[in-house]
């Protein structure tokens, strides 16, 4: 007589509850980066700025790195707030899209 294995069913549902526990950590530890990152810009940019009051001679090349810095800052902050969007239509409707390269 043959063995039956009634656990692949359970196996595979263990498997994608894993994936989905895997994956919100993901989301989670992605949406801290793109924090840390507009918060880190916004510092450099505030750094810059003093820089360019404090240093006359320079202070074109500072305004520039103060605006970049500004420009990356909002940029991380928009791409965290389409990234939150994303994943919570994803959620809401139950359907997994494939990620975007």
């Amino acid at each position: 007589m043959g063995r039956h294995h009634h656990d692949d069913k359970h196996n595979k549902s263990e498997q994608a509850a894993g994936d989905w526990r895997k994956e919100e950590k993901h989301h989670k530890h992605m949406e801290q980066l793109a924090q840390l990152g507009a918060a880190a810009a916004g510092a450099y940019a505030v750094h810059e700025k003093h820089k360019a009051k404090k240093d006359p001679e320079h202070a074109r090349s500072h305004r520039i790195k103060e605006e970049i810095a500004a420009r990356v800052k909002n940029f991380g902050e928009i791409s965290l707030k389409f990234r939150e969007f994303r994943h919570h239509r994803r959620r809401q409707c139950g359907v997994r899209h494939p990620r975007a390269p």
